[in-house]
């Protein structure tokens, strides 16, 4: 797994996930801290997996590496069985964003962005997104879904005129 994780790391450039190209690089590809920084995870962690000296990773957290390193279905299914997980069902709705949405995704940086589930639970947001709505990719399970926050949190309808809450 530490093998398939640097040469995936290496195979992408910053601007291949929306970053910038601000220094020069010594080494190509992305560094280890943008990748754990676009999966959500320490730097410390993502290292240790990447040297082979970290636990088992949790599918949670190969889903999150999957995203950061663009991967596509099959090369997210060889991580997961490298990593000791069955693969995600492929025939129910799962958690994959296609490397393509996520590069669209990157390229929308001038207004907020986000790709939900069809039941409303976000999956990823662009940094506008998260500033104008917060990071709504946190919450799990029925709190995770628009509807469930709509009728249950307050708050989730303050963006919307008053008039309008019994229509939305």
């Amino acid at each position: 797994m530490a093998d398939f994780l640097r040469v995936r790391r290496e195979a992408l450039g910053p601007g291949d996930v929306g970053l910038p190209n601000t220094r020069r690089r010594r080494t190509p590809g992305l560094r280890r801290e943008e990748v754990a920084r676009l999966a959500d995870i320490s730097t410390d962690y993502y290292t240790r997996l990447e040297q082979d000296r970290a636990p088992q990773p949790s599918p949670g957290v190969l889903r999150a590496i999957t995203r950061a390193l663009r991967l596509t279905l099959d090369e997210r299914d060889h991580l997961f069985r490298l990593a000791g997980h069955p693969p995600p069902d492929r025939t129910r709705s799962d958690d994959h964003v296609a490397p393509s949405l996520l590069g669209v995704l990157d390229r929308l940086s001038d207004v907020p962005a986000q790709v939900m589930t069809d039941l409303g639970a976000t999956l990823v947001q662009n940094d506008l997104a998260r500033a104008v709505f917060g990071d709504l990719t946190r919450p799990r399970g029925a709190a995770g879904t628009v509807v469930y926050r709509w009728f249950t949190d307050p708050s989730a309808r303050a963006g919307y005129p008053v008039q309008d809450h019994a229509t939305e």
